[in-house]
């Protein structure tokens, strides 16, 4: 607990920004957040439209692999900050989780709005102060914050620490739009360029296909590329494919297409019968039937997996040819070529952002008493609870470490 009183400005009210606020307050800190949106946490509401997917219940090594290159940034973070504990705080704002069938962590209520309202209820029982409509547009020349609001351009003078904690660049009307990018590098902070991830994929569907099956879902389905296989299921799309599948293996898709121009990932049309068992199924004789109706009756598929069997191959004829180990082995393995990256506006969260070398824990070496938290850093996480989870973590971490820095100085 510090014995003087501090100010802190907390730039964003999203779940960092507010996980931040809460243990400052909780300390003795005086918290003000800016919000550019008129309501916190729009994005936050939004991704619980379909159900609120907090956190994950597996082993926290499992966990920590599922953050890849960026596990160094949050690793830390989430060992202090651990799954059962945002589990914990849930509970203590009277919003109980429970563990699904695929072991996602949801709230019982399944929804965020009642864990968000009684969550700005306790903040403002704190003590923290909130100002909507305020734009962050970095500092002047004194080193005051600077905010566009409806009544114009207003200056914050500068508190004895400030966090960032203003998104990545997903989802921009939702508030986080990747503004403070050219804000922060002109100051010397080292950026990695913002990318979509969680995101689907363009692919170059016959208008026949797209006319007919945009809009409908893929499934049963396995995808699998660079080496990882993944049991889900996929959207069609008239520009694409989407959906949970695409999202766990987006992060390596589109660095390959960022790099080659496009990526091929093959598709496992029959992910529950072995090749074998399929090559039995398609060994009887498929007599005066049609390819698309012996595909549906032999080989089990949808008239969605037929057609995209056929849309893929080298074509209907080709098909019709083949004896039946290699078509089991086509339907096993479908290859299909995916090119651009759906634009960020689709994307599900963002790649990229202030670098580790950039950061000396979550302060910016390049401008004191400024830190930064959440999707602004550097690190990615597929869907399933680790987005939250993480910039819950980071939030807090972040927080402790301007106490601690405040204390110090006490």
């Amino acid at each position: 607990m510090m014995t003087k009183e501090r100010r802190v400005h907390i730039i964003g009210a999203g779940p960092a920004g507010l996980i931040a606020a809460e243990t400052l307050a909780q300390a003795g800190a005086q918290v003000t957040i800016y919000e550019r949106k008129p309501v916190p946490a729009r994005k936050f509401l939004m991704a619980g439209r379909g159900g609120l997917n907090i956190t994950h219940s597996e082993d926290i090594e499992s966990f920590l692999v599922r953050y890849g290159s960026g596990r160094g940034m949050v690793e830390q973070a989430i060992r202090n900050f651990t799954p059962a504990m945002l589990r914990t705080w849930c509970a203590g704002l009277g919003e109980e989780t429970f563990v699904g069938s695929s072991g996602r962590v949801f709230p019982k209520s399944f929804k965020a709005s009642p864990l968000l309202r009684a969550w700005q209820a306790r903040l403002v029982a704190m003590g923290v102060t909130f100002h909507f409509g305020h734009e962050w547009h970095g500092w002047d020349n004194s080193g005051a914050l600077r905010f566009e609001t409806a009544a114009g351009t207003l200056s914050a003078p500068a508190p004895d620490a400030v966090l960032l904690a203003l998104g990545g660049a997903s989802w921009p009307k939702l508030g986080a739009d990747g503004g403070w990018v050219p804000l922060l590098a002109a100051r010397g902070v080292d950026i990695a360029p913002l990318r979509a991830a969680n995101c689907g994929f363009h692919v170059a569907w016959s208008d026949f296909f797209k006319q007919q099956y945009a809009g409908q879902p893929l499934k049963p389905l396995a995808l699998s590329f660079s080496g990882c296989r993944v049991e889900s299921e996929a959207m069609i799309t008239a520009a694409g494919i989407e959906g949970g599948g695409i999202y766990a293996l987006s992060a390596p898709l589109r660095d390959t297409v960022l790099k080659d121009g496009r990526a091929i990932l093959h598709l496992d049309l029959r992910p529950s019968v072995t090749q074998e068992k399929l090559v039995q199924k398609l060994a009887h004789a498929r007599g005066a039937k049609s390819l698309g109706t012996w595909l549906r009756t032999a080989g089990g598929l949808s008239s969605l997996a037929a057609t995209l069997l056929r849309e893929e191959a080298a074509g209907g004829s080709t098909l019709a040819t083949l004896a039946p180990a290699a078509l089991a082995a086509r339907i096993k393995a479908v290859p299909l070529t995916v090119d651009a990256p759906f634009s960020m506006e689709r994307a599900i969260s963002s790649a990229g952002g202030i670098t580790a070398a950039a950061l000396d824990g979550f302060r910016l070496r390049a401008c004191p008493h400024v830190y930064a938290a959440g999707e602004m850093l550097d690190w990615e996480a597929p869907t399933g609870g680790y987005l939250l989870q993480a910039s819950f973590a980071t939030g807090v971490a972040a927080a402790q470490q301007i106490l601690a820095a405040l204390t110090a100085v006490d």
